[in-house]
């Protein structure tokens, strides 16, 4: 009965490399080194291996003193020193706890149980060597170019310069996931271009690209890997050698991305650039290229410590090795044979955009949409218009009563609609809300911010009302954002979701005795764009909707809106659908714009525009009785119906006759680029 220690043996290499144990000897026993913290884990691996109830846990920790162990270490024939920081990121002081002070240690248990040390090193101790590397190589003046190449070579030394301990050394090169399978743990090394492969798969597959030259690699998968150790570890008169468990041939780069480039249906590449090597080297050496590089990288997700080692200069020579695997026919399989199985798994298991919504069919047919001042105007109509395309529309709003009768007439017209009663302004609420929804749904594709509180006053009457504008950020603002940052998690798990904010012209306009309505706008318009920028990668983005007056309720105490052509709710909800629709970063009016192009070329006089404006409209009623009434537009003492002031009640005397002149919308469409009316 041969008994084995195995440190790294609930890692990705080290799991295969105890079943493989198990499988090669029906007697074999193996006690795998395991933190107290990672019983579970083990416990549970136990049970998916074949021939588990011949592992047993060894409890201690690779980077304490002595390994930590809890217990005397039990008699084995063979330690199998698997445990290692592989990760190319990692920073000197980890990797040198791991690599270096934990082989040290597990030498010491060498040498006091007598058992032969199997080492785990890497090709990456060949550092910057160029030409042949053999396996009876080792110092030959190679510059070492990261902590993990420092640390593993460091390692690998300690190994070769002890006394009355039996060794063998492996070197394993790039570990990918199984030939077989394509099973990997997770994406490190070449796994990080993944991502900028499928990006280039949105490009006809036939597209010449050409490619740099970037030199040659060396990958291996890891149940090559494996069986190889394992075959190597139980063959006997081996002890200190070394083995090169790699390709036998340079792999150019170019062939490896077109194998995977061809798994992913991208552009497989037009073969590499002449001289592009050279040319690399020299820019490399410019000031600000190295900068300019690691930032693309990271745009990329590829760590800037990663890219530099995917290629080799050495040669790695395996004569050797394989002369000793070819009697049990283990050999290397070509990259291009499994390349396909790799792409699979990743794209199945690792790809960060796998959650991601695809769309076929009605873009809003299935989906869940949740909208803030569902109860009335362009929130009911907005709900009745998603619920007949096929949505499910949460419906939210204060009111218990008025939301339920909005509901059912939703669900009177066969859609299928939820209500959540939530005042947006009480956190916790908002908390329970995202809670509840979460758990009935699952998730949220779409929200819609439409509940808000219009104000209209001066500045000047509202010397004694700081309420009015603490109450107005509360709804317009402080409540989406709410909203958006609860939802924000779900949606970038999904790698999906749309937030449409129901703004206001008034953003662009300006205008006057709406100031505490506007800044709430504009501070969600920023706060949106910023948002957008930073969750751009995991597919959520946002709209602004900068609407127009819209004919409801609310605008009937005001006279002057009467005779002005403005929208219906129905036609307001047609431009939130387009919204969902298309994604914009925002939906402009052609007053809108502009009044924005106005402000742009002609501030001064924009100004004096708004001031006669301000001067010809007087007070609200509300705010010449010095009532505690908001607004006379606040007609509904319900927060939740969007309403935004019109600017034709100042700008109208100018506007109406330009906008009247020969197709002027459509002349200021053609020259304004990225506008949507």
């Amino acid at each position: 009965m041969v008994s084995y220690i195995v440190t790294g043996g609930t890692g990705f290499l080290g799991r295969r490399v105890v079943q493989d144990l198990l499988d090669s000897d029906s007697e074999a026993i193996v006690h795998v080194l395991v933190r107290e913290t990672s019983l579970a884990k083990f416990t549970e691996l136990t049970t998916s291996w074949r021939g588990g109830t011949r592992v047993f846990a060894l409890i201690g920790d690779l980077t304490a003193d002595g390994l930590g162990l809890a217990r005397e270490a039990p008699h084995a024939d063979h330690i199998i020193h698997l445990g290692a920081v592989y990760d190319m990121t990692a920073d000197e002081d980890t990797s040198h706890a791991a690599n270096v002070a934990g082989t040290r240690s597990v030498l010491a248990l060498a040498g006091e149980l007598g058992a032969v040390l199997h080492h785990t090193s890497s090709v990456a101790v060949a550092g910057d060597h160029k030409g042949k590397f053999f396996e009876e190589d080792f110092d030959l003046g190679q510059q070492l170019t990261s902590p993990y190449h420092r640390t593993k070579f460091a390692a690998e030394q300690l190994v070769r310069e002890s006394r009355g301990v039996r060794w063998r050394v492996y070197r394993p090169a790039i570990i990918v996931g199984d030939s077989r399978t394509g099973e990997t743990d997770k994406i490190d090394g070449p796994y990080y271009f993944f991502a900028a492969i499928a990006k280039l798969s949105a490009l006809p597959s036939d597209l010449p690209i050409p490619l740099p030259d970037v030199g040659a690699t060396n990958i291996v998968p890891v149940d090559y890997v494996s069986a190889a150790m394992v075959h190597l570890i139980r063959r006997p008169g081996l002890d200190g050698r070394t083995f090169h468990l790699v390709n036998p041939d340079p792999q150019p780069c170019s062939e490896v991305y077109a194998a995977l480039a061809a798994a992913a249906g991208a552009p497989t590449g037009a073969g590499t650039m002449p001289g592009s090597a050279l040319a690399l080297s020299g820019l490399a050496h410019l000031p600000g290229v190295r900068a300019v590089r690691d930032f693309l990288l990271a745009q990329l997700g590829i760590p800037a410590e990663v890219a530099p080692h995917t290629s080799f200069s050495a040669e790695f020579i395996s004569d050797s090795t394989r002369a000793q695997l070819r009697c049990a026919g283990i050999t290397v399989p070509s990259f291009d044979s499994y390349a396909e199985r790799l792409w699979e798994y990743w794209r199945n298991h690792l790809d960060p955009q796998r959650g991601r919504v695809s769309f076929t069919g009605d873009r809003l047919a299935g989906r869940v949409v949740l909208i803030t001042g569902a109860s009335s105007g362009i929130g009911l109509a907005t709900a009745h218009a998603v619920a007949r395309r096929g949505a499910t529309v949460l419906m939210v709003a204060r009111g218990h009563d008025d939301l339920a009768a909005a509901a059912d007439a939703v669900r009177a017209e066969n859609g299928v609609a939820h209500t959540y009663p939530c005042d947006i302004t009480d956190s916790e609420a908002v908390e329970k809300l995202v809670r509840c929804v979460l758990d009935d749904h699952g998730h949220v594709d779409y929200l819609v911010n439409n509940a808000g509180r219009s104000i209209r006053r001066s500045v000047l009457n509202s010397t004694d009302r700081m309420h009015d504008f603490e109450r107005t950020m509360a709804v317009n603002y402080f409540g989406a954002v709410r909203l958006i940052l609860g939802l924000l998690p779900s949606m970038r798990e999904r790698r999906f979701g749309h937030v449409v904010n129901i703004s206001s012209i008034a953003v662009q306009t300006k205008v006057p005795r709406f100031a505490a309505y506007v800044a709430s706008k504009s501070a969600l318009d920023n706060f949106s764009e910023i948002a957008a920028v930073e969750n751009r990668d995991a597919g959520i983005t946002f709209t602004s909707v900068r609407m127009p007056l819209v004919r409801t309720p609310m605008i009937a105490p005001t006279d002057l809106y009467r005779a002005l052509p403005v929208p219906d709710p129905d036609q307001a909800a047609a431009i939130v659908i387009r919204a969902l629709e298309d994604r914009p970063h925002r939906i402009d009016t052609p007053v809108g714009t502009f009044a924005q192009a106005v402000e742009l070329l002609m501030p001064s006089v924009k100004r004096q525009i708004m001031h006669q404006g301000f001067r010809l409209f007087g007070e609200s009623h509300a705010a010449q009785h010095s009532t505690n009434s908001a607004t006379v537009q606040e007609a509904p003492a319900e927060p939740d119906a969007q309403q935004a002031p019109s600017p034709l009640a100042v700008l109208a005397p100018v506007v109406m006759p330009l906008m009247a002149l020969p197709g002027p919308a459509a002349r200021i469409a053609r020259v304004v680029p990225g506008i949507h009316w």
